[in-house]
């Protein structure tokens, strides 16, 4: 069982107190970025105190122990997510895994006429690399419709693909309303069409167990900063075959096998294709101290908290009467919320200065706003140090949010 309180020691933006208008910081803002554990901080410090060194570019002992480092966060990661380490890129978050699949996957197969299908909960990240990408190639982004509630379906995708559908590319937890797609059964039917199936995990794989082989799933991104890594470093998981099948988007060092002065290349097996230059290598260490960190604590019992914790916020802002929710029904630890007669912004401002973190605007999911028929919204977020007495702090703010110009006078 989790004891938030006791989680809370491992993590120094809790131990020292941190204060925000003169007030204890409550961070509700989890789905944009997660605290960093004493562990996490720990072996970042001890690769810039003592192991620092590159890797794959030296024959010396520094350099060696590097090599391994890197091939241990690998394997971590392949223990996460349930696939072979030669499977596992490491990327600067999930924007560049999406990007990395666009330019290096899609434009290498995509022609003209040829379907990507998303859908309007969308974030940036999963929409902008397939605008690029049908723009180079001629194939044509459309859009799975979204249930009256809010979901991705089965049947609403079904009634969308065709054969012409080369790739379906949906998040497993959507950022704003914070649904959890089913993704099994999606990427059944987008290989039914022959298409692949694009998985962007950055809310999903920080808070529950994720098995990409029982998934099915060609690709899958993440981010670390999500999941209480390091910013500045992530994961593109492939199906080794679509690896193969894949051009890498960066070329330079550490990647090429060889090349000549006539302009000729040639480049190495996945993944080291795909990783050129310098690493982030701290931030890899730090990658493995967060997942170990997530494992000791247990995926399954953030999941189970992070719901307790959903229920009860909706619960709680429901009881205010001053709270406009846009997603009570949904999975995740992710309340998406206006305050009557208050614009998102405000409202937030009016949050901000009783020390509390909540996103608001458009969370880079900007098609979303015509589907919600708002022009923004507020959001908390929850992670496993989340306490219900944060979350009562916000319902009490909400109750009294009509008094939002305190925020800006006082």
């Amino acid at each position: 069982m989790i004891d938030p309180l006791l989680i809370r020691k491992d993590f120094p933006m809790y131990r020292d107190h941190v204060e925000m208008q003169g007030k204890p910081l409550i961070w509700l803002d989890n789905a944009s970025t997660t605290f960093k554990p004493d562990c996490v901080i720990e072996a970042i410090e001890r690769y810039y105190k003592k192991e620092t060194s590159n890797s794959h570019r030296g024959d010396y002992d520094l350099c060696y122990q590097m090599d391994q480092e890197v091939m241990k966060t690998r394997k971590a990661v392949a223990n996460l997510i349930h696939c072979k380490p030669e499977e596992v890129v490491f990327t600067s978050g999930t924007t560049e895994g999406v990007n990395l699949i666009s330019f290096g996957w899609a434009m290498e197969h995509l022609k003209k006429g040829d379907e990507i299908l998303l859908n309007e909960a969308e974030h940036a990240s999963n929409v902008l690399p397939w605008y690029k990408a049908a723009k180079v190639t001629g194939a044509v982004v459309k859009f799975v419709p979204l249930t009256e509630e809010g979901r991705v379906s089965v049947e609403n995708l079904k009634a969308a693909i065709s054969n012409k559908t080369k790739i379906v590319a949906c998040a497993h937890v959507t950022n704003v309303l914070g649904y959890i797609a089913p993704i099994k059964e999606l990427a059944k039917v987008a290989h039914e069409h022959g298409a692949i199936f694009v998985m962007d995990g950055a809310q999903s794989v920080p808070h529950m167990k994720i098995d990409v082989k029982d998934l099915d799933v060609d690709f899958l991104v993440f981010s670390g900063h999500k999941m209480c890594g390091p910013t500045g470093i992530g994961v593109l998981y492939g199906k080794y075959s679509r690896l193969e099948e894949t051009q890498p988007y960066m070329s330079g060092g550490g990647m090429n096998d060889k090349f000549n002065m006539c302009g000729e290349a040639t480049f190495l097996e996945p993944p080291a294709r795909f990783e050129a230059g310098t690493q982030h290598l701290a931030g890899i260490i730090g990658l493995r101290a967060a997942i170990e960190y997530l494992q000791s604590i247990g995926l399954e019992e953030i999941n189970k908290y992070e719901e307790e914790l959903k229920a009860y916020a909706v619960k709680k802002l429901e009881e205010t009467g001053n709270a406009i929710i846009y997603n009570a029904k949904s999975e995740a630890g992710i309340v998406t919320f206006n305050i009557k007669d208050v614009f998102a912004q405000d409202g937030a401002t009016y949050l901000n200065s009783r020390g509390i973190a909540c996103r608001s605007g458009q969370h880079c999911a900007k098609i979303l706003n015509d589907f919600l028929k708002t022009p923004a919204t507020i959001r908390a977020s929850f992670y496993f140090y989340t306490t219900k007495d944060d979350i009562d702090a916000l319902a009490d703010a909400v109750k009294n949010g009509g008094n939002y110009l305190d925020a800006f006078f006082n």
